[in-house]
């Protein structure tokens, strides 16, 4: 919350565990009192997968936002390509948010992102973002 300006219940990460070089591992726990799960679907609760993507953007930015040059800047998310939802994300699953930086340039970052349920794939992308001055 110190880095995004995102609140609840636009938030998508709950907590990062690790920052290394090009490289960030950020959870979401995904509960049953998430706002989306009373439409998402009545009786069979699934966690959207544009939230997924939007987790991994928002785990991206703060990778981005976290380098000193970088500091007042706000990430806005530009593009998604190769997405692939590959399994339902459900309440009592932790979302881990795994995101490598591949292309850094002053007002423009891409990266490779998947979420991961126990290990296992859940959905994957490659984001597109800009970062410009807050006003």
């Amino acid at each position: 919350m110190q880095i995004l300006p995102h609140r609840y219940p636009f938030l998508m990460v709950d907590r990062v565990t690790r920052i290394e070089g090009n490289k960030i591992t950020a959870e979401k726990n995904v509960t049953i009192n998430e706002p989306f799960f009373k439409g998402h679907f009545p009786g069979h609760p699934v966690m959207p997968g544009v939230l997924q993507l939007e987790a991994m953007a928002q785990v991206a930015g703060i990778l981005m936002l976290k380098q000193a040059d970088n500091a007042g800047k706000i990430a806005y998310f530009m593009a998604a390509d190769k997405v692939k939802w590959r399994k339902p994300v459900k309440p009592g699953d932790v979302l881990q948010i795994d995101i490598e930086l591949i292309k850094a340039r002053t007002k423009i970052g891409k990266a490779k992102a998947c979420c991961l349920v126990y290990g296992e794939i859940v959905s994957e992308a490659e984001i597109t973002f800009a970062l410009v001055d807050k006003t």
